[in-house]
């Protein structure tokens, strides 16, 4: 029996983030705000993956992320991996890792947070990785997985 491939094409420069969750695909388009870019982008999602059963993949074409967008995509996809491409080849591999402390883009999931009632940074130490528990620097309450809302 012939085997038939649907292959993507390459891009010349840019970024490749594979190994995503599958669910958590579109998560990570909106954390690295990819919906508002102009550049090319490609993505894949329920592709095989022997680690994760399914995993999604983005490419994008002329774009190499700051550490803190890829800090950004550790909260949702900790096992992913960035590709750097430069010429149609891989310049550089870098493994997502999740920081210590998270500033800025996660909600405290506490309604009477300081952070929810005035304009103020949130902080969370991280005090689980897997599964995920992030603890607000103010009220100390503690944010898991399920609860958590990224902006």
């Amino acid at each position: 029996m012939e085997q038939k491939e649907l292959k993507v094409s390459a891009i010349k420069n840019g970024t490749v983030i594979d190994h995503i969750p599958a669910a958590n695909l579109f998560k990570v388009i909106s954390l690295l705000g990819l919906q508002s870019i102009s550049n090319q982008i490609t993505f894949g999602t329920n592709l095989e993956s022997g680690k994760l059963g399914r995993k999604a993949i983005i490419k994008v074409a002329d774009r190499v992320f700051s550490d803190d967008e890829i800090n950004k995509i550790a909260l949702v996809a900790p096992m992913a991996k960035l590709n750097i491409i430069e010429n149609y080849e891989v310049k550089e591999k870098k493994q997502v890792s999740l920081p210590d402390e998270v500033s800025g883009y996660v909600r405290c999931m506490n309604p009477k947070c300081i952070t929810n009632h005035e304009a103020i940074r949130t902080l969370f130490s991280v005090v689980n990785k897997a599964p995920l528990a992030l603890k607000c620097h103010y009220c100390e309450k503690v944010t898991t997985e399920e609860h958590m809302i990224i902006e």
